[in-house]
């Protein structure tokens, strides 16, 4: 499984590192960015799903195949 964060739809809310602290950090301008290159283990899925969910521009994504 990988995470994607669309940064055209970010907007810094901050839900996505408050919820995924392990998938999830923030920039220099408070926007979501990933960790790594994305990609989630099995202890971090349910994390990743929480952020997903609290995104409220919707610019978090959950892909069953990496790029």
């Amino acid at each position: 499984m990988r995470v994607v964060i669309d940064t055209e739809r970010c907007t810094g809310h901050g839900r996505c590192y408050s919820l995924a602290p392990t998938v999830f950090s923030d920039d220099e301008e408070g926007y979501g960015v990933l960790i790594g290159d994305g990609a989630v283990t099995a202890d971090q899925l349910e994390d990743a799903r929480r952020a997903v969910l609290a995104c409220p521009e919707r610019a978090i994504t959950i892909e069953d195949e990496p790029r």
